[in-house]
């Protein structure tokens, strides 16, 4: 990742305005708070922060936009120009109110914003000039990201000339769309709505694995699209290639989600431009998306933050998969669409027939949580002699498992009280219990019996560990 790249900026620039205070008070004039403002602060916003994200990544660009002749439009000159960026090709329109988005942050809350902006169509004139900038240094860069905050700059007949002018010069074009018709973006490369966006343009809810797939593809061939990439917030990415892969979020605190959809397309367009496949790209994007969405206000993440985040995820390893009672359970209600599955054990001495168990419970849905038994619960119900292994050793080999998503350990000597906490929609247990009540039954949506792998129990290790049988 050594070569620096160029990319072109195409989008509604804009300022965006916070006001930080603290909020002690209402106001006796009215059912309001009171916000006590300590500080101000002004930086480029919308296609803006496209911008900065793709400087944060060492990337030269270039920026072309239609603005008003006012005085926010001269601040965002002044703005482009203090980052080293060239306003040759920012088109100066008469009568047109530039965007400015102002924020009020009270302890770290967002308690307001207010606009100032004209939304109306850019007018043919300025279409005509920002098209010939374009077209000028179109061959002097690697890739377009056309940044659509629906400000009236990315007009229909605009962006399907600026879509077809970068693929004739064989550039990457990648789009973050706004609105529910995406027939102006025909022919991109590669567009990034998030969920709610892609729901709006495909006309039903994504609250399924099988709707999700469905929309995705759905938008790459009802739009000749080369690749579509949705972003799912809380639950990572959904990729559309050839074939549809999802990346899990790796993001653990979240303070601010504001741009986090500009940093998402500036990272996938310079690893686009680097020679990185679609998977490679979107894997490092959402981890720069992590990194943003951990700050206030509309940020940025360079390589190093990049890399420290994905170190730290490294070393975390699987003891991140072991949840409490609580934590499991808002990871339920954050993955509302997911189909969840449940199944529990003691898991002593993990052998061929726990691994494949696990991996069929996997099979029956996206997420599957094990229970495991504690020490203490495993005494009650094999003897004083057991388990051979602590609970703290089982919970994490199961972790390691890539078919295990999350453990829970648990002390009662069975687990539905876990099972009411997760209420899954699918609760698994060994083909052992065919006839036999099934507890959690009464809660989870269906139960399903799995075969174990016939010569392989945990009892039967132990047998031969005590007959000297094992070589």
């Amino acid at each position: 990742m050594t070569q620096k790249s160029k990319i072109l900026v195409v989008g509604d620039v804009m300022l965006d305005h916070y006001l930080w205070g603290r909020c002690d008070r209402i106001s006796p004039e009215a059912p309001v708070q009171v916000v006590a403002v300590e500080r101000e602060s002004v930086v480029l916003g919308g296609a803006g922060n496209v911008v900065n994200n793709l400087l944060a990544l060492n990337v030269q660009v270039e920026v072309a936009s239609v603005i008003g002749d006012d005085a926010v439009g001269a601040e965002l000159l002044a703005h482009l120009e203090q980052a080293n960026i060239s306003t040759q090709n920012i088109i100066i329109e008469a009568k047109r109110k530039s965007t400015k988005k102002s924020r009020i942050i009270a302890s770290n809350q967002q308690i307001m914003r207010y606009d100032h902006e004209t939304t109306q169509a850019i007018s043919g004139e300025s279409q005509a000039q920002l098209l010939a900038r374009v077209e000028r240094i179109i061959e002097r860069v690697d890739g377009v990201v056309l940044s659509d905050y629906g400000k009236g700059l990315l007009v229909d007949e605009l962006t399907q000339k600026l879509i077809v002018m970068a693929r004739k010069a064989g550039k990457h074009l990648l789009v973050d769309p706004k609105g529910k018709d995406y027939t102006k973006y025909r022919g991109a490369t590669l567009i990034t709505p998030n969920r709610k966006e892609a729901a709006l343009a495909v006309g039903f809810e994504l609250g399924s694995l099988e709707a999700l797939t469905r929309a995705g593809f759905w938008l790459r061939d009802t739009y000749d699209l080369d690749q579509v990439v949705i972003t799912l917030s809380e639950d990572g990415m959904a990729i559309f290639d050839e074939s549809m892969q999802t990346i899990p979020t790796i993001a653990q605190e979240v303070f601010d989600v504001t741009g986090a959809g500009d940093t998402v397309i500036a990272t996938l367009a310079y690893m686009l431009c680097q020679g990185h496949s679609l998977i490679d790209a979107a894997h490092y994007a959402n981890a720069a998306a992590a990194v943003v969405v951990a700050k206030l206000g509309s940020a940025t993440a360079t390589h190093v933050e990049i890399a420290q985040y994905l170190s730290r995820q490294e070393h975390q390893g699987s003891s991140s998969k072991i949840k409490s009672f609580d934590a499991i359970e808002t990871i339920v209600r954050n993955h509302a669409q997911k189909r969840v599955v449940f199944t529990n054990g003691c898991f002593d001495i993990l052998h061929v027939g726990h691994v494949r168990y696990l991996e069929k419970a996997k099979a029956c849905g996206d997420i599957l949580i094990v229970g495991v038994n504690s020490d203490d619960s495993v005494r009650r119900l094999k003897g004083p002699t057991r388990p051979i292994n602590p609970q703290e050793d089982r919970a994490l080999i199961l972790a390691s498992l890539a078919s295990v998503d999350f453990v829970v350990l648990f002390n009662e000597d069975t687990p539905y009280e876990l099972i009411k906490r997760i209420v899954p929609d699918v609760l698994v247990k060994g083909g052992d219990y065919a006839g036999k009540e099934v507890v959690g039954s009464d809660i989870a949506k269906e139960v399903r019996l799995i075969e174990f792998v016939e010569g392989k129990s945990t009892t039967q290790t132990i047998q031969k560990i005590h007959e000297g049988s094992l070589c």
